[in-house]
């Protein structure tokens, strides 16, 4: 043996050998790397989609954010899969979704839509991947979360086309009055649509907000949340056969116009208008700015909204309005009442979105691992409450927000809805404890009438009519027909008293020929088949 310094060598036969061996190596081990092999396979990509609300914190992009990155750190890299988060606007995600379907090659593995229709124009087409058996197999932990009554609203034909999102929240609307003006009018807080009908002339005629003629009794915009509590009050008690076939699903919720007592709420509503008690200009308010607007300016004495709305501390709406009106107080009440004096108002299906994977996708495990992923373990936990005692401490192992955290460790959930695709409203465990949390998302100042508003739109609730498969005819007219839905709602609102009749006849006989007979024709149809077996 011979010695070069520190290293031992064989023989020159020996060392060529080594020598051809190290080169082999060192060649093997380049064209690995060049290929991304590097002994694994290459990362596969899975590619989600996530809404764009226009509303992403500087440091953050909508494809790259903390969340995403979560995301990315605790599933992606274990399974070696790139997940990659396409944005959509939110204001165009119907349209963008269908412009993404028919590529085909540029549609995300998971897309969603709430629209109930649009699920099943794709479903019908077969532009969905069939989930039935793929579920069982690779996500149990997201089926057994969602349960069967939710996971039944994702089905076609008897098949699972659909991975519908958990709703926990399922209450809808609540009243809201300014208190401070009925502490001054020494009036109590309305409970009846009577009640309120001399609340709202009382806020006419003495102007007890001080606006200069400005005052606005009853704020309204184009919203189903501003007049969706008040029409369905109107609507007479039903028979089961009534409910199935009279009530149209267009999009994601039920629609009354051909439900008894729909033309006597547009009447009313036709009254209030005529008597200067509502929203002048509301029919040209379809993303409720004026109504945001008046509110804060302290212009509305009583308007309706979805529970809870005016706490949450992202709207801001009320520390605006009591920064602009020093002693300003608003306070949820329940007002419109119907024949038999219940507080009838519609509530939520128990599902969601619905999370779809377009058949053209090559990544329909993967994808199914995604969401199973997510209802695993903490994940959907720490998706939409962070990191505790910087996002928020656990008070009976309730989390509750940091009133104190910072925009840097707030920014990070900023769109945590958006991720967390299997569920609406924050899950903190059990029922119990997600109203809790739903509650305590709000400043503790308000807290006690956040809880007051969610009571609110849990009762006398109206529940969705379901049929065990899609009505056709919704899905290919609900979108026009919503339109014109409003239409009616804007015309006969603000018509003069004595036009009335004539012109709602007119409205509604163009309503039905623009398919809501083809409607009301396979609703029956539906029915009969269902009462028959």
């Amino acid at each position: 043996m011979t010695t070069r310094g520190s290293k031992k060598w064989a023989s020159p036969a020996m060392a060529v050998l080594m020598v051809s061996t190290m080169l082999l190596s060192a060649c093997s081990s380049k064209e690995d790397t060049a290929s991304g092999n590097a002994g694994s396979p290459a990362p596969a990509t899975l590619k989600v989609e996530l809404f764009d609300r226009g509303n992403t914190p500087s440091g953050y992009t909508i494809s790259d954010s903390y969340l995403t990155r979560l995301v990315q750190e605790r599933f992606g890299e274990p399974n070696n899969i790139n997940v990659e988060f396409v944005p959509v606007p939110r204001s165009e995600e119907i349209q963008k979704l269908n412009v993404l379907m028919a590529s085909k090659s540029e549609v995300p593995d998971l897309v969603f839509t709430y629209d109930s229709g649009t699920f099943n124009r794709y479903a019908e087409q077969g532009g969905l991947t069939d989930l039935t058996e793929l579920i069982d197999e690779y996500a149990p932990n997201l089926k057994k979360f969602l349960g069967e009554d939710t996971l039944a609203y994702g089905q076609y034909n008897g098949q699972q086309f659909a991975i519908p999102g958990r709703r926990l929240v399922l209450g809808k609307y609540a009243g809201y009055v300014r208190q401070d003006w009925l502490d001054k009018l020494g009036l109590p807080a309305p409970s009846t649509t009577e009640e309120l009908y001399n609340t709202l002339k009382a806020f006419k005629e003495q102007d007890p907000g001080n606006t200069g003629g400005k005052v606005i009794p009853f704020g309204v915009s184009l919203a189903a949340a501003q007049y969706e509590p008040l029409i369905w009050s109107f609507i007479k008690p039903l028979t089961e056969e009534q409910r199935y076939t009279l009530t149209q699903q267009l999009g994601s919720s039920d629609y009354p116009a051909l439900l008894p007592g729909f033309e006597d709420a547009l009447k009313f509503m036709n009254k209030l208008y005529n008597e200067g008690l509502m929203s002048k200009d509301f029919g040209l308010d379809k993303d409720k700015k004026q109504l945001w607007q008046s509110l804060q300016n302290g212009l509305v004495g009583f308007y309706t909204e979805d529970a809870g709305e005016p706490y949450f501390t992202w709207n801001d709406f009320y520390e605006n309005l009591q920064a602009n009106v020093p002693g300003a107080s608003i306070t949820p009440v329940d007002t419109f009442t119907n024949d038999a004096g219940e507080h009838a108002k519609p509530a939520y299906a128990p599902n969601a979105m619905y999370v779809m994977i377009p058949k053209s996708s090559s990544n329909a495990v993967a994808a199914l691992k995604y969401l199973d992923w997510m209802a695993s373990d903490t994940n959907l936990f720490d998706i939409q409450f962070g990191v505790e005692n910087e996002n928020y401490t656990l008070v009976d192992g309730v989390p509750v927000v940091k009133p104190d955290a910072t925009s840097d460790i707030t920014d990070r959930l900023y769109n945590f809805g958006d991720v967390a695709i299997i569920v609406n409203g924050k899950f903190a465990g059990d029922d119990a404890k997600n109203e809790a949390a739903y509650i305590a998302q709000t400043p503790e100042k308000f807290q006690a009438d956040m809880k007051k508003s969610v009571e609110i739109s849990n009762v006398d609730t109206i529940q969705p009519v379901r049929f065990g498969h899609p009505i056709e005819a919704e899905a290919k007219y609900g979108t026009a027909l919503a339109d014109k839905f409003q239409e009616i709602i804007v015309k006969l609102t603000m018509i003069k008293p004595e036009q009335f009749d004539s012109i709602y006849d007119s409205m509604i006989k163009d309503y039905m020929a623009s398919g809501g007979q083809a409607i009301l024709d396979e609703r029956t149809a539906a029915y009969k088949e269902m009462t028959s077996k």
